[in-house]
């Protein structure tokens, strides 16, 4: 009697109860197989799928217009059926890609799914927003693949951006396009940059207002300012005044290398950048505010120059310069040579294109990755800086012989290796010697990735490996250099080469070279390899903010982290021994002692030099 009432409700009434918080999908599945009432009232397009789609999954209402008429229950089916997939694809990555420095070739198989874009998208930011302590093998990858989706979406961007004709692209957006490629995680938009340049432009308009309160800039229809070099004077001192006194924007001088001067959403965020990304800012402001400036692709400083004369001019001597970097100041163009300390051609002076710009732009970004140490870090701006050259210029021979260099060394798509080489071999025939050698050793790579090395499997209990204290996992603490770490693998001696140990100084150690040795990812992002009599465990354990912690852990639970399916079958006997150690330090409390842990004494006294 109690459904038959239910049934008489109203429809509106019966989904106002259907769209209560409390019942999931299930439920719904549940209720809509009573009877061709209730079935009807939980059709696809009605309210109820709707309100379970947008509770699930809220992240993805800014994909439909409001009120939209929809197939809820079409849509909720695909993006389940795509979460499933996805997390499959993910997990299996780790077992596949351990070994693997770099992962390449790995992440095609997620496009090859031919699943929506959005649906991978949220799925991907659902695992990365779970439990934080939680999943973290499975949040590394889930990263990864986030990161490079987001760059083949931005390469499709870039590549639109650059078919537009030239004096439609504008060097602020290019700059955004290289921003987000390098930073595809980061929450930069074209809206978000185009509202705080124009929070500056309007900072500027109420300095020309003080000044000129009649000045044409302040209208809302913007135009150029041609021939009236009194009122452009009035925009670039207001300009200065607003940029460089008010805003206190300048040129890194003491960190000039650092990739961040080079992304505009950086350059706005920390007021500081290199001569071609405040260019880019001023150049734009400038524009906004109705004086037409043009970038100047001057030898070691960009600089921007602007006519003082009616009509555009070919004397060099009809510009003033202006350094971006230098806080605006206006330079002739004898003076502009004095900024690099020699004397220049007449060619340099020129204004070149937006697609010039970026060249520019992601050629510093080159030179960064270059300069690298040889980190994953380095490695991934070399990548991304390639890949943004190359785009835009794909057939400059020299940095397509560079990133098959790079693509080799990392021993990562070999196939696309093959098809870069073969794409120089048509450019530039020349090339012969080493396209050569490169397309012999990647066809080897290729044979011997058909036929996997077999892990190496390290058991604490082998005779040769009494003498290892410590096991994967443990949070331990260096004893001279203070830095925090987590042990991730181990060796019953020291195997690096003798010109490292001579030149880390392990012949200093009281043990030397013969002892235990382990590899640990430290707290500031490094990995290093530290001798057995220099680490102990640390007093009070605490998460360690290395990015490569998720390829080797799952977990981490308040006093060390749990190795993960891949790490356990190298080491197998180290997950108890863990356990055992932890219980020991910081579980088995005596009377008086409170909470606090106590670690096994060490020798503070040792003063002997610390092998990394």
């Amino acid at each position: 009697m109690l459904t038959k009432k239910l049934t008489d409700l109203p429809s509106e009434l019966l989904e106002h109860i259907l769209c209560f918080p409390v019942l999931k999908h299930v439920d719904i599945c549940n209720v809509s197989s009573c009877c061709k009432r209730l079935h009807d009232v939980c059709h696809g397009r009605g309210k109820v799928w709707g309100h379970q789609y947008k509770l699930r999954w809220p992240r993805l209402q800014r994909f439909y217009r409001q009120n939209e008429s929809c197939d809820w229950l079409r849509e909720y089916k695909t993006r389940h059926r795509v979460g499933i997939q996805i997390r499959r694809t993910v997990e299996s990555i780790s077992k596949r890609f351990f070994t693997e420095v770099v992962l390449g070739d790995s992440f095609a198989e997620i496009e090859s799914l031919g699943m929506p874009e959005h649906f991978c998208e949220d799925e991907l930011l659902f695992i990365l927003t779970s439990d934080k302590r939680k999943s973290l093998t499975l949040k590394y990858y889930a990263k990864k693949i986030l990161y490079f989706l987001r760059q083949q979406n931005i390469l499709r961007s870039l590549k639109t951006f650059l078919e537009q004709p030239a004096e439609q692209q504008s060097a602020l957006e290019g700059a955004i396009l290289v921003d987000q490629y390098c930073n595809p995680l980061a929450d930069v938009t074209l809206e978000s940059i185009s509202a705080q340049v124009d929070e500056i432009t309007e900072k500027v308009k109420k300095m020309l207002r003080i000044k000129n309160p009649s000045h044409p800039s302040l209208r809302i229809a913007q135009g150029e300012l041609s021939g009236d070099f009194d009122l452009q004077r009035q925009v670039v001192c207001a300009l200065n005044s607003v940029l460089y006194e008010q805003l206190q924007y300048k040129g890194n001088e003491f960190d000039y290398y650092n990739p961040l001067n080079s992304y505009i959403h950086q350059v706005l965020l920390r007021h500081t950048g290199i001569p071609i990304s405040l260019s880019v800012l001023y150049m734009t402001l400038a524009r906004k505010l109705g004086v037409e400036l043009e970038p100047v692709n001057f030898p070691n400083h960009f600089l921007l120059r602007w006519c003082q004369k009616p009509r555009r001019s070919e004397d060099i001597y009809d510009y003033v310069y202006i350094d971006a970097f230098g806080k605006g100041k206006q330079l002739t163009a004898k003076e502009c040579e004095y900024l690099i300390g020699h004397q220049v051609t007449a060619e340099y002076y020129s204004a070149i294109s937006t697609t010039e710009v970026l060249l520019r732009m992601v050629g510093n970004l080159l030179n960064i990755g270059k300069r690298g140490e040889g980190n994953e870090k380095s490695y991934q701006l070399l990548r991304d800086s390639l890949d943004l050259y190359l785009t835009i210029n794909p057939d400059n021979v020299q940095y397509l012989l560079l990133q098959a260099r790079l693509y080799f060394h990392l021993g990562i798509w070999p196939e696309k290796v093959l098809d870069i080489l073969q794409h120089i071999q048509a450019l530039d025939p020349s090339q012969h010697g080493a396209v050569g050698y490169l397309v012999q050793h990647t066809l080897e790579h290729i044979q011997h990735k058909k036929h996997p090395v077999t892990p190496e499997v390290k058991k604490r209990s082998a005779p040769e490996h009494l003498e290892v204290q410590y096991s994967v996992g443990l949070i331990m603490k260096h004893k001279r250099s203070g830095y925090n770490c987590v042990i991730y693998g181990w060796d019953p001696k020291c195997t690096m080469s003798q010109e490292w140990i001579t030149t880390m100084r392990v012949h200093q150690l009281s043990n030397g070279a013969n002892q235990p040795f382990y590899n640990v990812l430290v707290q500031d992002g490094t990995c290093r390899y530290a001798a057995q009599e220099n680490l102990e465990p640390h007093s009070a354990p605490l998460e360690i903010g290395h990015p490569e912690v998720g390829r080797y852990f799952s977990e981490f639970v308040d006093t060390h982290y749990v190795a993960n399916e891949e790490l356990q079958t190298r080491y197998p006997e180290d997950l108890n021994e863990t356990l055992g150690t932890v219980q020991e330090l910081y579980h088995r409390l005596t009377p008086g002692s409170g909470n606090q842990a106590q670690a096994p004494g060490t020798d503070q006294n040792n003063h002997q030099a610390a092998a990394m």
